[in-house]
């Protein structure tokens, strides 16, 4: 990771390593922390998960603090770099990943750390980071379009997974903000807080579903990038996952906020917005999969941005656990440790090559420029 070669670089190397470090960084908290979220909180728990879980829950926040340390200095050293980010038109979508980053180490706080720090530290922890990550998606979720809208040169054959990231936050709260419903006192405040959840809910799975359709759009018109981009397209899952998880987790309290009608209501609408969904994941999971397979036997080389095919998945994995929760079928609890598995050993080979290739220098060069990235098809035979 960054920290171990700042740790052992010259202060002339620290000083150009801060000067490339960019927000796609966080995805590494956010792929590492939905292996411990996920795993607390399978269907079917196999032994020595839950303390494998905390293991990797305290990795996800310690690396949380030590990017946060490392960005706030790339701010401070290197003001003009850091604004260049945002008129990039790749790197600018991935200022959602710090919101999610934050969001993500909070779930695990009350879903595992609580049996390391107490559960009411936990739930104040969790409380601070929801609110920061929430604030900062609902940011991202306004400006990153904005940009693009006003600023960025986009292409017609621009639109990619990354495209997701700074509208897929506020759905990530409205999971996350599920879990701290029951700790808040009954009234008015608790039932708002569940409104505001789905209307993030829904601010987030509109927006997924127009540029989710011009993805598709790009794929059919020009084909793909054939580079390190393409598994950005795995990013397409976080937002079909993670409105499942929300739409499981939000019907599952809300009894607690509204009246018993329209909480019955609601949880039925986990069942049946979510196996629809969950379809078209599948779906997803078959298309992207092939298409990550085809350009990695043309030589695809190590990336960031194969952290997509971590935090994305996992929320698959929540996703799928929640269908099981409400349905109580085998398949879906089959489905979520099977799928639990893929991203176990997605983690650990994506999380060895990082390290590697942190220590080698070559994960910290200056992001891409801001010129577009052709997508094209195979020749005609």
């Amino acid at each position: 990771m960054p920290y171990r070669l700042l740790l052992m670089a010259t202060p002339q190397t620290r000083v150009e390593v801060l000067g490339n470090i960019g927000p796609n960084w966080f995805a590494s908290v956010m792929g590492t922390g939905i292996v411990a979220t996920a795993g607390a909180t399978l269907p079917i728990q196999l032994p020595g998960l839950r303390g494998f879980a905390e293991v990797v829950w305290v990795i996800a926040a310690t690396l949380l603090v030590v990017l946060i340390a490392i960005v706030g200095l790339h701010w401070l050293r290197h003001p003009t770099v850091a604004r260049t980010h945002a008129r990039n038109p790749q790197m600018a979508h991935f200022y959602g990943a710090a919101p999610m980053a934050l969001l993500t180490v909070g779930t695990g706080a009350v879903l595992i750390g609580r049996d390391l720090i107490g559960e009411r530290l936990a739930v104040d922890l969790d409380w601070v980071l929801w609110t920061a990550g929430t604030v900062g998606g609902l940011f991202t979720a306004v400006s990153i379009p904005f940009l693009m809208f006003t600023q960025h040169n986009v292409e017609p054959d621009a639109a990619f997974g990354g495209w997701l990231m700074p509208i897929v936050p506020p759905m990530v709260s409205a999971a996350a903000g599920a879990l701290l419903i029951p700790h808040m006192a009954p009234g008015t405040g608790r039932t708002t807080m569940l409104y505001g959840c789905y209307a993030m809910f829904g601010l987030s799975l509109v927006a997924a579903f127009i540029i989710i359709t011009l993805i598709w759009s790009r794929l059919a018109l020009y084909g793909t990038s054939g580079t390190a981009r393409v598994p950005t397209l795995w990013i397409v899952l976080g937002p079909l996952g993670q409105s499942i998880t929300a739409a499981g987790l939000l019907g599952h309290v809300a009894a607690t906020a509204v009246e018993p009608e329209l909480a019955e209501d609601l949880n039925a609408f986990a069942v049946i917005f979510g196996v629809p969904v969950w379809g078209f994941a599948m779906l997803w999971i078959a298309l992207a999969a092939s298409l990550t397979v085809r350009t990695l036997r043309r030589g695809m080389p190590f990336a960031l941005t194969w952290w997509s095919l971590t935090f994305p998945v996992g929320t698959f994995v929540t996703g799928t656990t929640q269908l099981a929760v409400h349905t109580n079928l085998p398949a879906f609890k089959v489905a979520a440790v099977i799928a639990y598995a893929g991203l176990l050993s997605t983690w650990l080979l994506v999380a060895a090559r990082t390290a590697r290739g942190s220590l080698r220098g070559n994960l910290l060069n200056p992001p891409p420029s801001a010129g577009p990235i052709r997508a094209q098809k195979d020749p005609a035979r």
